[in-house]
């Protein structure tokens, strides 16, 4: 499985992109998200992209606009460092979530996790 582009955004162009396939992701994580990409891409002033590899961990990528010869690849690595320090709480949940709705392992336990709480008389 390859790298899966979750979210960037464009600064230059002032765009947002989130890929459809994770449009159920929950609106809370959905808005953080668009927070920090766009934050992140104004900052670095350039594209910034999220995305989960190809172990459902989550990756950050930048991408320089053409002809940007002053794009400071060390400051970047940095600023990526820092957030994923700021946000460690929010980028785990996420690698939850991808774990639990788009790998096999994840759809056994979600079943499983189903199963008990209705024999419990319970909903998820």
């Amino acid at each position: 499985m390859a790298k899966k582009v979750l979210a960037a955004a464009n600064n230059k162009e002032q765009k947002y992109f989130m890929e459809e396939e994770f449009k159920f992701l929950p609106d809370a994580i959905k808005e953080d998200l668009k927070t920090i990409c766009i934050r992140m891409a104004e900052k670095l002033n350039c594209t910034f992209l999220v995305g989960f590899d190809e172990n459902g961990d989550v990756y950050f990528e930048t991408v320089r606009h053409e002809g940007d010869f002053d794009f400071d690849e060390i400051g970047a690595e940095l600023e990526i460092k820092r957030l994923q320090k700021e946000e460690l709480e929010l980028f785990r949940a996420m690698e939850l979530w991808y774990v639990i709705f788009f790998t096999k392992e994840g759809a056994l336990a979600k079943q499983e996790l189903m199963n008990r709480a209705a024999a419990e008389g319970k909903t998820l």
